[in-house]
């Protein structure tokens, strides 16, 4: 296409057309595909594949709760909420409910033609109930009568008992009685303190196999055929299992919350008492009693999913803790880099040159001990940081906790508005705040999702500052199967920035420029505007111009409407993105220079790298933002630049491989849809993952001619 043609093309698109967007709750769902694929694939161990089923169960769960319920009160206070693809949440809601139909076929089908005969071949078998030898019920009741009897609490369902408030995403058996010639119902919650899958006592049958072989039955099953034991004199007719997905998501109005702790635990405490948003029910359950109860919980009809028995897939991540380590990942052992390995502080190390990890394949113990680290030197005089995601059991605020004495002052941004984390996130909160350190909650109306950690430190007769900036969370548990970089140094500039954005944090400063990082909601959305429209001014030059990143979503509309342009204007751009994803490539006249790879494998790709440019002139970012309105004006984020050359080579060099991965990868077509991308004949499959194991450099991917 010629300057001329192309020019007057940009001309003519209208970049606003909605045509040219995917929804962005279609895309979501094109993802958790992607995701449920993965049990299809023999390349995985077999309880990995497994485990692909929960996570795929989990992640609709979550879906529910929080998209689904919002386009549900959408269409009940009769708001349009105009989206970029022009759709409305009736249109929404209905396309959802197919895919959803669709999908919950897909897992059953994977999971019982090809997961569970996998796993009895194996000796690990899923048995029902009707198919146990008596001395196995027998053993099966007298273990329910002791450990699960004393904690059920059955509730009956009559003109005396309203019906009861079903908890979210519970497993319940609603239970018919018949009772002096009419029919009762009763509610039986199953406990969330036991395992949701009973192993079988071995009895000595399976000697002669090289392996014991695993029996195991669902706790459901069992409860249901010892009913009796709950309703003794009762003619028990018949039980069905369900679960209700209810409204998880909550506001917070926090220029009126005192207290924003109080508040986020009184709102937590309702999280369990949402508006019903979904209900699953057993296929075995009657017509009439589906609608009976989704008239109760105040649900639409079609919002009742009927399958078949199992419900509740998440649980079977359970079954991913059993003693067969042959049918999971071997275990990885991530790489201490030689700069650190070989000196005897990291402050040390990081004087001597910037650090850059990449986890997992890189170890995330170096993070841990930065802060550990600081926390014992005597010449530290401040640490701050934020936490977002730092699990259940966090050495890093141990560290923190541990810091605080005369000499050192402690500061912590905690967000307690992480999504489902909120909880744990409480008690760290907690617990800095009884050891004296200076606990801030953040800016009114944003989420801290930068992550980011500033040591002061003493120095011959001045001070020296230390920064950690990171694309993931603060989380050991995560940094084993999330894939993102850490990045150490000392710079000034940085550093400075550092200081600034902490400030911005904890007090009233007013901040809006910075020497080298781009923040959210103050400079980000402007800085990648105008890193974009550099590489479009080139392009229309004549000049080389590329663009390459890696993120979890591509959803502003602004963003991809620079996308588009630059397209237009003939910059090469290549983006890999895990999740959604709204803009369309390949459309001619508009995003036929754009190519979108997806990359579902073993670890969950969460590293975000924003490249420009080529050769020399090459400027690359990473950081922890999505290209979200969300992340780009409702959160603090901060993208920083790597400032040395082999860093940017190291980046480069993993991108090219994962753009070629033929194994973890999947290629978007036009019209929104992925296609799985495979070699070429004659080709081994590509591997990005497994190559990074080897090498995280990426070095022996050149040196094998599989990326240039």
């Amino acid at each position: 296409m010629t300057d001329v043609a192309r020019e007057q093309g940009a001309r003519r698109v209208n970049l606003s057309d909605p045509s040219l967007y995917i929804n962005r709750e279609l895309s979501w769902l094109s993802f958790n595909e992607r995701v449920l694929a993965q049990a299809w694939d023999e390349r995985h161990p077999l309880l990995e594949r497994v485990r692909f089923v929960a996570i795929s169960a989990t992640n609709l769960d979550e879906f529910f709760m929080i998209r689904v319920s919002g386009l549900q009160q959408q269409v009940a206070a009769e708001l349009p909420n105009p989206v970029p693809d022009g759709m409305t949440p009736e249109e929404q809601l209905s396309r959802i409910h197919d895919h959803t139909e669709d999908f919950l076929a897909e897992q059953r089908e994977v999971l019982e033609r090809v997961l569970l005969p996998a796993l009895r071949r194996e000796g690990v078998n899923l048995v029902p109930y009707d198919r146990l030898r008596r001395k196995e019920k027998k053993e099966l009741r007298e273990r329910f009568i002791r450990d699960i009897l004393p904690v059920l609490t059955p509730l009956a369902i009559d003109p005396a008992h309203p019906f009861p408030h079903i908890s979210n995403l519970s497993l319940n058996l609603l239970v018919v009685i018949e009772d002096v010639g009419r029919r009762v119902m009763a509610r039986l919650k199953v406990p969330t303190t036991i395992d949701r899958f009973m192993r079988l006592s071995d009895d000595g049958a399976n000697r002669s196999r090289q392996r014991q072989e695993i029996r195991l039955v669902r706790v459901e099953e069992v409860i249901a055929a010892n009913l009796d034991e709950l309703f003794p004199g009762k003619n028990v007719t018949a039980s069905y299992i369900f679960q209700v997905t209810r409204n998880a998501d909550f506001v917070i109005e926090e220029d009126e919350a005192a207290d924003l702790l109080q508040a986020i635990e009184d709102e937590l405490e309702g999280r369990w008492f949402g508006q019903s948003v979904r209900l699953v029910v057993t296929d075995e359950m009657p017509e009439g009693l589906r609608e009976w109860l989704a008239t109760n919980l105040g649900i639409d009809p079609k919002s009742v999913y009927a399958v078949p028995e199992p419900v509740g897939l998440g649980d079977f991540s359970e079954l991913t803790h059993l003693e067969r380590s042959d049918l999971l990942y071997p275990p990885l052992t991530p790489r201490v880099p030689d700069e650190l390995r070989s000196s005897h502080s990291i402050t040390s190390a990081i004087r001597n040159g910037d650090i850059l990890l990449y986890h997992p394949y890189d170890s995330f113990a170096p993070v841990v001990e930065f802060v550990r680290a600081a926390a014992s030197d005597p010449n530290v005089l401040a640490i701050k940081q934020t936490l977002y995601r730092v699990g259940s059991n966090s050495p890093i605020v141990e560290a923190l906790s541990e810091a605080r004495d005369e000499q050192t002052q402690v500061a912590v941004l905690v967000e307690l508005k992480a999504r489902f984390d909120e909880q744990p996130n409480i008690g760290w909160a907690k617990k800095l705040e009884a050891q004296g350190v200076h606990v801030a909650y953040g800016i009114v109306g944003l989420k801290t999702h930068a992550k980011i950690c500033l040591v002061v430190r003493r120095e011959g007769q001045g001070l020296r500052r230390y920064v950690h900036l990171g694309t993931g969370n603060y989380n050991p548990s995560t940094a084993r199967i999330y894939t993102d970089f850490s990045y150490f140094t000392d710079d000034p500039k940085l550093c400075e920035d550092a200081t600034d954005l902490f400030n911005y944090l904890t007090g009233y400063s007013a901040q809006e420029e910075y020497n080298a990082l781009l923040v959210a909601p103050l400079t980000l959305r402007d800085g990648v505007l105008r890193l974009i429209e550099e590489q479009t001014q080139r392009a229309t030059n004549g000049g080389p111009a590329s663009i390459t990143w890696k993120t979890n979503a591509l959803t502003d509309p602004e963003i991809i409407e620079a996308l588009y342009r630059a397209s237009q204007a003939g910059v090469k751009i290549e983006l890999i993105v895990r999740g959604i994803c709204c803009l369309k490539p390949g459309i001619e006249g508009v995003s036929e220079n754009i190519r979108v790879v997806s990359l579902v494998g073993r670890f969950l790709e969460h590293a975000r790298i924003f490249a420009f440019g080529e050769g020399e002139d090459e400027k690359i970012f990473l950081g922890s933002a999505d290209m979200m309105q969300r992340n780009l004006d409702r959160r603090v984020e901060q993208v920083f630049p790597l400032r040395e050359e082999h860093h940017r080579r190291r980046v480069g060099r993993i991108m090219r491989l994962q753009l070629a991965d033929t194994a973890n990868g999947w290629e978007m077509k036009p019209d929104g849809t992925f296609k799985r991308l495979r070699p070429r004949d004659g080709e081994e499959s590509l591997d990005s993952q497994a190559i990074l194991i080897e090498d995280p450099t990426a070095s022996v991917a050149v040196e094998r001619g599989l990326v240039e």
